[in-house]
């Protein structure tokens, strides 16, 4: 350790992490200590020199993000956040692993002060530090003088299953190709997992990986070296590109099994803790920190940080006065404030139309209503109709861009969307095939809980799409992401019903949304309604007295009228549901869903050229697809699995025959 800029307190203030990792690994009798023992240096180097952050107001919006990847380290998280001043008292820090504490086993977002991502499941904590990267980018460059609004740097520690990981490079691949100069990753290159050294399953050369991506390079020999690391933070703060620094640690620090996996994922113990403990020299007592540590935190990163957010405070107070109007919108960009952005349908819009087409016009109507908008497609724009006219697409030389070239990185694109709304100022958006939302499926599951607007645009949603065959249709993607809580699922059934469920996901402020858009036309219906669709679902054909009852969704919804008119002709009055969204419907109260599903329950068919899965919820006869479809042309297709007027009113003769 070198002697010119850390004293005997900077080690004493490692030692403080590493003996509160143990305790409170110890007195939970569950966690991973291993990395959060020997990354214990480079939290320490981190805050108390580097990050810029007011602890008192974590959420101040200009401060440096900070995403834990490798989220089962956090007990360094935590011990960290503690000693640096946030308001995660010590009995919080004892509770670890506790229902009900703010501790948790992996790192939430919005359940922790300081917590800037939900981290954990490998790989994402580094998509979602490119997307804050990307958005502290992008902000920077839509408004005059944008650097005085936002202006700093996002960092990421992350291990060794993280870069394991499919999704890390990905993202690391996107970050590299744009420059985003601001990104600091720091791999805790430990060479262990929990089932051994990454020599069992991993031999590449991580540098030259990332220089092949576009990155700087940097390397620090000794984990415990606090002037080395400082150095190499500094480092990356002067290059235009992102920069890893990968730090060489033993994993478990101080144990007297340092350096081997089995401290990778279990308490060190009462024994072995003391023996971690003695070779740090540290010789207080559980959960005793000195006074001396939380000082020297609060002369160096809590001091810095309240003087930082002060002077921008006044910095933008300044700005309001020369920029007023940019400043309103800057304002509610990032407190979501988007009702009043959002476009009104044009009359050319109210149509037969592709839903996917109408999205796309929205999409348009959007980006010219609203200056903070901000997404793309992976590599399907003309499919999904993402992109948007006279936008030079963000990139490294046009960061004023809005139109996102994601690639083909549906899995990134999902993460980094996170990244971006966890940033604040940008309202995103991505979008793919919906039978390719498998790829996504963690990551949309990572904005549900960690309650982000987020909007996921899926088009192609049927065996509509005929010759691509069957690796290209959906079948059971409908019924998992509707599986998934606190996640809005809205398939429209036509135009009307495409601009009123974009209009839900951009007033929603908690909850994602996934738009369900198909690629063939959709007749207009008579009586489709944007506020039933606010409901949820609604009666779209008929009276409302009819003996039997039709639950739709989408493309289906006009195929059910049809249906509908021909059993009329043979004696059986249906009415029509369009239903869609389950997940909205399902909040309204039971007058309302009495009213929508008026008929007695053996007396309801639902219709979905999908998986049935879910369907009986609804209906004693469920029609629909539980097969993988085939290739060939729609119109050959949809009959020869039963998808016709005709048909389907025959499948329904046989269903209630048949109950």
């Amino acid at each position: 350790m070198s002697k010119t800029k850390f004293t005997a307190l900077d080690a004493e203030g490692v030692s403080a992490i590493r003996s509160l990792v143990i305790d409170m690994t110890n007195a939970a009798n569950s966690g991973h200590p291993g990395m959060a023992l020997d990354a214990a240096p480079i939290a320490y180097v981190l805050f108390k020199e580097h990050l810029i952050s007011d602890p008192k107001k974590p959420e101040w919006f200009n401060r440096d993000r900070f995403v834990l990847s490798a989220g089962h380290a956090s007990p360094l998280l935590y011990a960290t956040l503690h000693l640096a001043g946030y308001d995660l008292p010590l009995e919080e820090i004892k509770r670890f692993r506790q229902l009900g504490s703010e501790t948790p086993g992996h790192p939430e977002y919005g359940w922790t002060p300081g917590v800037d991502a939900t981290g954990g499941p490998l790989g994402q904590g580094v998509a979602q530090a490119v997307g804050m990267a990307m958005a502290e980018k992008a902000i920077q460059a839509q408004y005059p003088e944008g650097e005085k609004l936002c202006s700093h740097r996002t960092y990421c520690l992350c291990g060794d299953g993280c870069l394991q990981e499919g999704i890390s490079q990905e993202a690391i691949s996107l970050a590299g190709h744009l420059g985003l100069s601001k990104l600091t990753l720091i791999y805790d290159q430990n060479t262990s997992t929990l089932d051994g050294p990454t020599s069992n399953s991993f031999s590449e050369d991580v540098g030259l990986r990332f220089k092949a991506s576009g990155w700087d390079v940097l390397e620090v020999e000794d984990g415990n070296d606090l002037e080395a690391i400082d150095s190499a933070l500094n480092k990356a703060k002067e290059t235009d590109k992102p920069t890893i620094i990968i730090v060489h640690t033993l994993i478990g620090f101080g144990s007297a099994h340092q350096g081997s996996h089995v401290t990778h994922g279990a308490p060190l113990g009462k024994e072995d803790g003391d023996f971690a403990k003695s070779s740090y020299g540290w010789e207080k007592g559980e959960f005793e920190i000195p006074s001396e540590v939380y000082s020297a935190f609060a002369e160096s990163f809590a001091k810095r940080g309240r003087k930082a957010r002060e002077e921008y405070e006044e910095t933008i107070a300044e700005y309001a006065k020369s920029h007023e109007k940019e400043y309103g919108v800057f304002l509610d960009a990032i407190e979501g404030n988007i009702e009043s952005y959002i476009p009104k349908m044009p009359e050319e819009a109210v149509k037969k139309d592709a839903s996917r087409n109408t999205s796309g016009t929205f999409v348009s109507a959007l980006h010219d209503s609203c200056p903070f908008t901000f997404g793309g497609a992976a590599d399907v724009a003309s499919s999904v109709k993402t992109k948007v006219k006279n936008d030079p697409n963000f990139s490294a030389e046009h960061p004023e861009g809005r139109n996102v070239n994601w690639g083909i990185r549906e899995f990134a694109m999902a993460a980094c969307n996170n990244g971006i709304l966890l940033h604040k100022g940008l309202r995103s958006y991505g979008g793919c095939f919906l039978v390719f939302s498998d790829y996504m499926k963690n990551a949309i599951r990572m904005a549900s809980l960690q309650h982000l607007p987020a909007i996921f645009l899926f088009s192609h949603d049927s065996i509509a799409v005929g010759e691509d065959g069957p690796t290209h249709e959906p079948i059971e993607q409908l019924a998992a992401l509707r599986s998934m809580p606190n996640l809005n699922v809205l398939r429209p059934a036509d135009a009307r019903e495409s601009w009123a469920c974009w209009e839900i996901a951009l007033k929603s402020k908690h909850t994602p949304s996934a738009l369900i858009l198909s690629r063939q036309g959709l007749p207009l219906l008579d009586n489709s309604s944007d506020s039933g669709c606010e409901k949820g679902a609604y009666l779209v054909y008929g009276n409302g007295d009819e003996e039997y009852q039709l639950i739709a969704t989408g493309s289906e919804v006009s195929l059910a009228i049809e249906a509908a008119k021909l059993l009329k002709e043979k004696g059986l009055s249906f009415s029509v549901t369009s239903m869609p969204s389950m997940e909205i419907f399902e909040r309204q109260d039971k007058a309302y869903k009495k009213e929508v599903l008026y008929a007695p329950y053996e007396k309801r068919v639902s219709l979905e050229m999908l998986s049935t899965f879910g369907w009986g919820k609804y209906a004693k006869v469920n029609i629909g697809l539980d097969e993988f479809g085939k290739s060939a042309p729609a119109s050959v297709l949809l009959p020869d699995m039963g998808f016709t007027p005709e048909k389907v009113a025959s499948s329904i003769i046989d269903g209630l025959k048949d109950e």
